[in-house]
């Protein structure tokens, strides 16, 4: 995991959403595509309160991907996203399944 990654594991909170504004980066194409598509526009990744981060599965994108799941407006979301070049681009952002909560989020 890059270092950037692990930091923003540890974090939660107030603590990531101030690091997700100064790190979010994407392209304004893809963030219509994705509120067509998910009803969300990709700039709510600030608002996430991230609980749990897991790669995703080796398929050949050119930079690893990973999934975050967490809340947003106490709505269950997960983000889609890389690192590059010292900084986290935001792919997908959509309505978690409650199955998907239940397997990588854990209960408080």
């Amino acid at each position: 995991m890059p270092p950037l990654l692990r930091s923003l594991h540890r974090l939660t909170g107030q603590q990531s959403n101030r690091i997700y504004e100064k790190m979010a980066d994407f392209d304004r194409t893809k963030d219509l595509a994705n509120i067509a598509k998910h009803g969300i526009s990709l700039a709510r990744w600030s608002d996430m309160e991230i609980r749990a981060i897991v790669p995703v599965e080796p398929v050949d994108y050119g930079d690893p991907r990973y999934r975050a799941y967490g809340f947003i407006d106490g709505i269950a979301h997960c983000l889609v996203f890389t690192t590059r070049d010292e900084r986290y681009r935001p792919i997908s952002l959509r309505r978690a399944h409650a199955k998907e909560m239940k397997r990588y989020v854990p209960e408080d």
